[in-house]
């Protein structure tokens, strides 16, 4: 975990973006009868922690869901714009290979280096380059 937030507060010294991580083990079961699905929970996230609340609309949630070992990444509407769907699909489906591999903390640190170029390339680092959102994975 420590690892996930150095990369994190490395990474944001080179954007002017936002990234969350966030770790659940599994969905409660009230969301399992009800049908919930990994992206549900991670727009519900999103929400929940405000990454939808940056400055510059340019906040990442990257949620991990280890029952289903799935990979959810929601991003604000300007990094969006800017990478699209099958940007995000594509890291999403590299992190989950390298965890089914048993690479968890490399998986990880990829698929944030992959977002950080993303934000860097559209939002590079301005002064000030305010910190918005914290850094340290979330483990619910």
């Amino acid at each position: 975990m420590r690892a996930i937030e150095g990369a994190i507060r490395g990474s944001e010294s080179t954007h002017y973006g936002e990234i969350r991580f966030a770790v659940e083990a599994a969905l409660d079961p009230v969301s399992l009868i009800r049908g919930k699905s990994a992206r549900e929970r991670a727009v519900e996230l999103f929400s929940q922690l405000r990454v939808w609340d940056t400055e510059r609309n340019n906040g990442v949630l990257i949620y991990l869901l280890l029952a289903d070992r799935d990979v959810e990444i929601i991003a604000d509407r300007g990094i969006h714009r800017d990478v699209g769907l099958p940007g995000w699909e594509e890291i999403c489906r590299e992190m989950e290979r390298a965890f089914k591999q048993g690479r968890f903390e490399e998986g990880a640190l990829a698929g944030i280096s992959a977002i950080s170029r993303h934000l860097a390339a559209h939002y590079p680092a301005a002064s000030p380059n305010k910190n918005e959102l914290p850094d340290q994975p979330l483990v619910l």
